[in-house]
């Protein structure tokens, strides 16, 4: 007799502490494939890793093929380039528009995303950056299930890392404004049992579910619950002030963390991250964990060891490149493909006294100096869209020879526009390109920004 064949789930961010979670869970029904940025063996309940930077759309169109659904798990993706110029939320933008375009493209039908619990009134970048990812993966019409979540307890969690060094490390804790900020937690094991869940239940296609324990807590109330658990004889210190500079700077010299993690994370804590209903755990027949057993569980977790420092990850090997990524809005009736071959002769007009800019019939388009004529930058049309223009570096004395970097502009369905500079090789020195050429590059593309909020008068 034949195994009849399970439908595959595809996870990014299966290597994370969540998806490293998931992989046993997702066995149990289907055949879960996780992405990975180097190449992996079947691990952790996963059937298969495949190879896959979600920076560029080309590798998730491929990764994507046989999917029937998709987890998105992938947070702060870090490039491999030697040099990032784009904020995190950037980064977060272009990995979840390129996962939702490949999924549509391979006809997953549905995309289940962890994002996190939201306060009501203007929120810290980081949690508008979360709510900007949910509304970029339903951009392409694959149906997508939105699971909220705030502080996930488990031992190998960077959120809870941070709460039980800071508890561990100092005998004195002085407590700022932010730790009496309340939210409400969520037991790893319940987290991975509604993922599980949702993946396999259709009725929660376009729903929108916050999950959490019974209980709302405020962030000092768990420092002291890691105490007393731990037998840790703490003091804490109450002090009437809110300062995400000294903040950051404290929680990254006290527990390791990464200014790049403790940054977004202190900024988010003025906002109260508390769940709004229980209707996911409801429909699955789960009865959330406590609070207490929750934390409990990450505890013991971590006093067996068998949980990695979430601060540990292996480095990102670099090589030779750039990334660069500006965000930006169209003027209305405008596409990207509109805008790409208006850059050119924005060029030619800003920056008369420096270059010659020549477009040929077919698109391509050499920068000249306008003192003796060398073409310092050659971009040459690859992909054609209405809603993504992508340029080729096609050589230029800027330009490495011989390189795969590309310039692209893309649009995102709700006036966002966004022009990427990925792969590309500088020829000139490292210090040198640093401190002229990519400086120059920044300065240039907020002025086309500026001139196509002004509506692109010509």
């Amino acid at each position: 007799m034949s195994t009849p064949v399970r439908d595959v789930v595809l996870v990014a961010g299966a290597s994370g502490f969540i998806g490293r979670a998931l992989g046993p869970a997702l066995a149990a029904r289907f055949t879960p494939v996780g992405l990975s940025r180097r190449d992996r063996a079947g691990a952790d309940g996963y059937d298969r890793f495949v190879r896959c930077d979600l920076l560029s759309l080309e590798d998730t169109e491929r990764a994507l093929v046989g999917a029937r659904y998709a987890v998105y798990l992938a947070h702060s993706m870090m490039p491999a380039s030697r040099l990032t110029q784009a904020s995190f939320a950037d980064l977060e933008l272009l990995c979840a528009d390129n996962f939702a375009r490949a999924a549509a493209a391979a006809g997953v039908e549905r995309i289940v995303y962890l994002g996190g619990l939201h306060a009501e009134g203007a929120l810290s970048p980081h949690l508008q950056s979360r709510l900007d990812v949910e509304h970029v993966l339903a951009g392409t019409g694959v149906p997508v299930t939105v699971l909220r979540a705030g502080l996930v307890l488990g031992a190998a969690g960077s959120s809870y890392q941070i709460v039980a060094r800071l508890v561990r490390r100092l005998p004195l804790m002085v407590c700022p404004a932010w730790t009496h900020t309340r939210t409400q937690p969520v037991a790893l094991a319940d987290v991975v049992a509604l993922l599980a869940f949702a993946v396999g239940d259709a009725g929660t296609a376009g729903g929108v579910y916050d999950i959490g324990t019974p209980e709302v807590v405020s962030y000092l109330e768990i420092m002291k619950a890691v105490a007393a658990k731990t037998g840790a004889n703490r003091r804490f210190l109450e002090v009437p002030l809110f300062s995400p500079g000294l903040s950051r700077l404290w929680l990254s010299l006290v527990t390791g963390a990464p200014r790049a993690l403790a940054g977004p994370l202190v900024e988010s804590l003025r906002h109260e991250m508390v769940a709004r209903d229980a209707r996911l755990a409801e429909a699955a027949g789960l009865v959330p964990t406590s609070f207490d057993a929750a934390l409990t569980a990450a505890i013991d977790e971590e006093a067996r060891g068998s949980a990695p420092f979430a601060f540990a990850t292996g480095r990102v090997a670099r090589s030779r490149t750039v990334i660069s990524i500006q965000r930006m809005r169209l003027p209305p009736g405008r596409d990207a493909a509109w805008a790409a071959l208006a850059y050119p002769r924005w060029c030619a007009r800003a920056l008369r006294w420096l270059l010659r800019v020549e477009v040929d019939d077919d698109g391509t388009a050499r920068f000249r100096l306008r003192l003796g004529g060398r073409v310092m930058l050659m971009l040459a049309p690859a992909r054609r869209a209405a809603d993504r223009f992508l340029y080729r570096v096609a050589g230029g004395a800027l330009a490495r020879p011989g390189q795969a970097g590309t310039f692209e502009v893309r649009s995102l369905g709700d006036g966002t526009l966004l022009t990427i500079v990925r792969d590309f090789e500088p020829r000139l020195p490292w210090w040198i390109y640093r401190t002229t050429q990519a400086v120059a590059h920044g300065w240039i593309m907020r002025a086309f920004g500026r001139w196509l909020g002004r509506g692109a008068p010509e």
